[in-house]
């Protein structure tokens, strides 16, 4: 809770920096902005029909930014104290990815109902192909929650745990291990935050594509 609420803070705080005197002519942290808002409605528009993309272009935009710092925040940020990690990234904790998983595929069903009445979503949902593969479309969509939230988890949770085994090896041997270390430690650091930034995009692609498949069944 304590690290939701210090990435909630972060992307208050920096979307607010930037989102101040906004200008016909942008300035520099303006474009920043501009180009986030305008490739997360390219992530959203790749799945949906422009028409049907649109309600949904700030949540595409507020879930990248959240993902994204929250994945890269125990790679520059750890507090803990007494045995208690109070902060670090809520992405390498297992209830917070499978609730927005949760929250990803609820909104997907939700869309469905509202677009095609819920008679039209259970059916393009749960009897396509056939009326007997029900068990296995409920299947699917469960199967679709486990990956969703899991893969997110165990991408940044496998990052930071090996993180920590590399500051570990640079003290456990004297000093002959802190420049090795040190170095494999920038280097995993610089891929931790590829991997993040990849986890990112791929959790609000698929999401857009959970939305998809409910709200336009016949494509």
């Amino acid at each position: 809770m304590v690290s939701l609420v210090v990435v909630a803070a972060i992307v208050f705080f920096f979307v607010f920096a930037l989102s101040r005197k906004l200008q016909m002519i942008p300035t520099k942290k303006q474009n920043i902005l501009e180009m986030i808002v305008e490739y997360t409605n390219g992530l959203s528009t790749n799945s949906l029909s422009a028409k049907n993309a649109k309600p949904y272009g700030l949540y595409a935009f507020v879930l990248f930014v959240f993902l994204f710092i929250s994945n890269q925040l125990g790679l520059f940020l750890e507090i803990a104290y007494n045995g208690v990690t109070y902060v670090k990234s809520p992405t390498s904790n297992p209830i917070v990815t499978m609730t927005l998983a949760v929250m990803a595929l609820g909104l997907a069903h939700f869309a469905g109902v509202s677009k095609l009445g819920f008679k039209g979503y259970f059916k393009s949902t749960y009897l396509k192909p056939f009326k007997f593969w029900l068990p296995l479309n409920i299947f699917e969509e469960f199967a679709n929650f486990l990956t969703l939230g899991l893969r997110l988890f165990g991408n940044i949770f496998a990052g930071e745990l090996l993180l920590g085994m590399v500051n570990n090896l640079a003290f456990s041997h004297g000093v002959v291990l802190v420049i090795p270390s040190f170095i494999l430690g920038m280097a995993w650091v610089a891929f931790s935050i590829f991997i993040g930034t990849i986890q990112s995009l791929v959790f609000v692609i698929l999401t857009f594509v959970y939305i998809s498949q409910k709200i336009q069944p016949e494509e």
